[in-house]
């Protein structure tokens, strides 16, 4: 073939080629199986821990909530937030005992003892593990003596033998020992201790059994007792607290409480697999909808389908919207309906969003980068744009149930205490800074301003005129109107600042914010600069990296910080709590009231509020500890977060839930429609190749053929 007829045939390939309008070219999935249905997402972040003690992290829980199964859950659908049973064959019975453990009526007031009695469903099994793998005699397949005998197992995909086991009470018994070993760390260890009975008192004599072992050592939590623990048969054990605490029921939906056998712990503290990164907190075993089969944080990390998974069904009721919005088309199927999900890691937005519109991720948050594609800002709130609507993108929204806080340190000489001047200072500060604007600039309208501590969808969060807060807004033409610069300055004057200036000495006021390095944007903390400037106060920034901000938290050494918290359960005591007594920081290194806030009356009604139903006395409580809150202002500005997930048009059963990641399994993806509309978005663009080629063959053929024709002449001659 001559030069000519090479690039006749290249251009003929590549217009064929340009015909092809089912091929994908920049698919970046490498092909599933035929059978197999997969949700694509992303990740950003390694995960630390996925041992269920350890873990207190939203993005840990995106992985290991679909893994292990504690023994209540949330309905996926309704709201309020409902809890409802998992392993469970019914909600917990609870009842209430005297100092010598006899039994008191229902109604009694200050018991010594509540009891909580769990019976569990019979038939669940755990995923395949090779920690359950066993020799016909019954002894563990997978024993070893020496590290040097398990050198040939580097990685758990080296473990070829899998077994499985029903789950047990046992299992829920163990994990809590587990909670109460200081070794694991975990961060629910000390609120525990002051509940169950005689979890202090295992964590001391654990303690003490450990040192005399090596730290990779196996301590079979077995042989120790809890005097709060207490196993009847393999499906039914009872939990003993200390007087009474109504919050522990939504502990028992969180994943600290999910099931541990000690077979998989013996398993993981074989000689030489801890070495080799071979452990819980890297590869963990459950009974939920799907088990992690590749965890390679720097790459994917990828869930399939638990072949042993118990028989589990989409919700078959919820609110009144859900049946409008298609959320009970599958209502009473068996879940999950989905085989694989692959998670990728992405740490750029820009990269996340591009594969979301090429249809490579199936779900997608916005960002403040692609924002202004995704959405249209109108008098009726924020809706898809119509480039979104004409791909078949759907929106859900919500108000995630978390409150993020301007805070001061109520130990500062400055901006801290009780004494009138600090406190008109704060209340001065909380009108002058416009959480509205903020929102509006750096969250895209993405939130609210919060009145009070407890966000919309917990008990207790107040709306309308009653629930504004009046040190700040006032009702104007039925809605909040922030109140004037000028009343700010006022307060200020009366502080002792008129004009920002120390009114005994005349220096300028100068004040420090703390955080930390990675934060904030330059403009986002120009923005804060400005809002002190408004009423003539100077605000520096003091920025350093994240654990020498904690340990000015700790220490009390922070002024004015910025911070947040989300619900771990949606009780207004996890809100109210941040500003309890008790919980200040540096009385406490893991309180989480990092104000230091302490008064009395506040401290009195929260004993009293968190042990109420919620009702009408637990709601005049709760509107007199706002009413403190307001006034002394220990928090100067607080907003609540709207949550927004795109979905792309084959993606069905969505909804976002603001307290549980347990929802994995109710998601339903349309593969065929996804190949289809992957297709049509992604089309290979072949022109600029030819145009290339028309170029080359257009400077090169008239080159080719002169140097032929020569080449013949000199044959000639």
């Amino acid at each position: 073939m001559n030069p000519v007829q090479r690039l006749s045939a290249l251009f003929a390939l590549a217009f064929a080629a340009s015909g092809c309008s089912d091929a994908i070219w920049n698919d970046p999935h490498p092909s599933a199986g035929k059978d197999q249905v997969v949700l694509y997402s992303n990740f950003s972040e390694r995960p630390k821990h996925l041992d269920p003690a350890r873990s207190y992290s939203s993005d840990e829980s995106n992985f290991i909530d679909q893994i292990y199964e504690p023994p209540l859950q949330y309905h996926y659908l309704k709201r309020p937030y409902e809890l409802e049973p998992a392993t469970l064959t019914k909600m917990p019975e609870l009842y209430y005992l005297d100092e010598q453990g006899q039994r008191l009526p229902d109604d009694a007031k200050d018991p010594a003892y509540s009891v909580y009695d769990l019976t569990l469903k019979p038939g669940i099994m755990y995923q395949p593990h090779p920690s359950f793998a066993r020799n016909d005699d019954g002894s563990f397949y997978y024993d070893f003596a020496s590290a040097e005998d398990s050198q040939d197992f580097k990685t758990l995909h080296d473990f070829t033998e899998m077994g499985t086991q029903e789950l047990i009470a046992d299992d829920y018994i163990y994990q809590i020992k587990r909670l109460a070993d200081p070794k694991r760390l975990a961060p629910l260890r000390g609120l525990l201790s002051k509940y169950i009975v005689g979890m202090k008192e295992f964590s001391e004599e654990v303690a003490a059994r450990r040192e005399n072992m090596g730290s990779n050592d196996w301590l079979d939590l077995r042989e120790l007792e809890m005097a709060g623990l207490e196993k009847v048969d393999d499906y039914r054990f009872r939990i003993k607290l200390k007087g009474e605490y109504p919050q522990f029921q939504y502990w028992l939906a969180f994943h600290f409480f999910a099931p541990v056998p000690w077979e998989v712990d013996r398993f993981y503290h074989l000689p030489g697999l801890p070495e080799r990164n071979i452990t819980l907190d890297w590869h963990p075993v459950g009974t939920g909808a799907f088990m992690m089969v590749e965890n390679n944080p720097n790459s994917q990390i990828v869930l399939q389908r638990n072949p042993n998974f118990r028989d589990d069904y989409y919700p078959t009721e919820g609110m009144p919207e859900d049946q409008h919005n298609g959320l009970l088309a599958d209502a009473g199927k068996q879940v999950p309906f989905i085989d694989r999900a692959v998670y990728r890691l992405e740490k750029e937005a820009i990269p996340i969003w591009t594969k979301f519109m090429q249809g490579y991720y199936d779900r997608s948050g916005i960002s403040n980068d692609s924002f202004d594609q995704a959405v249209d800002m109108s008098s009726d709130g924020i809706n898809l744009s119509d480039d979104m609507r004409a791909k078949g993108v759907h929106l859900d929204k919500a108000t995630r149930p978390s409150t993020f806080y301007l805070g001061m340190n109520m130990l500062d000489p400055v901006v801290g205490g009780d004494s009138e001047r600090a406190r008109k200072l704060r209340q001065a500060v909380a009108i002058a800074y416009d959480t509205e604007e903020f929102i509006q600039i750096f969250l895209n309208g993405r939130g609210e301003p919060g009145m009070s501590p407890v966000p919309p969808g917990i008990f207790g969060h107040q709306i309308g005129e009653e629930g504004i807060n009046s040190v700040v807004y006032d009702w104007v033409d039925g809605k909040p109107q922030r109140k004037s610069i000028e009343e700010a300055k006022r307060l200020l004057a009366e502080a002792g600042y008129p004009d920002g200036r120390d009114a005994q000495t005349g220096e300028p006021l100068v004040l420090n914010l703390d955080i930390t390095s990675t934060s904030s944007t330059k403009a986002r903390l120009a923005w804060m600069q400005k809002q002190f400037n408004k009423i003539d106060l100077q605000l520096n920034i003091r920025a350093t990296d994240y654990n020498r901000f904690k340990e000015k938290l700790e220490t009390g050494n922070a002024q004015i910080f910025f911070f947040g918290w989300l619900a771990d359960y949606p009780d207004p005591e996890n809100f109210l709590f941040l500003l309890h007594g008790p919980n200040a920081q540096v009385d406490s290194k893991s309180g989480v009231n990092a104000t230091n806030f302490k008064n009395a009356r506040y401290d009195e009604l929260f004993a009293e509020m968190k042990l109420l139903p919620s009702g009408p006395e637990r709601m005049e409580v709760i509107r007199e500890m706002i009413d403190i809150l307001r006034t002394e202002a220990p928090w100067t500005s607080m907003f609540h977060g709207h949550d927004y997930m795109l979905n792309n048009a084959w993606v069905s059963n969505s909804k976002l839930h603001g307290i549980s990641k347990a929802t994995l399994k109710y998601i339903k993806i349309d593969p065929q429609l996804r190949q289809e509309k992957q297709a049509e978005w992604n089309k290979p663009n072949l022109l600029p190749l030819i145009l290339v080629i028309l170029l080359l063959a257009a400077l090169i053929v008239p080159a080719i053929m002169v140097y032929q024709r020569r080449q013949k002449q000199t044959i000639g001659e």
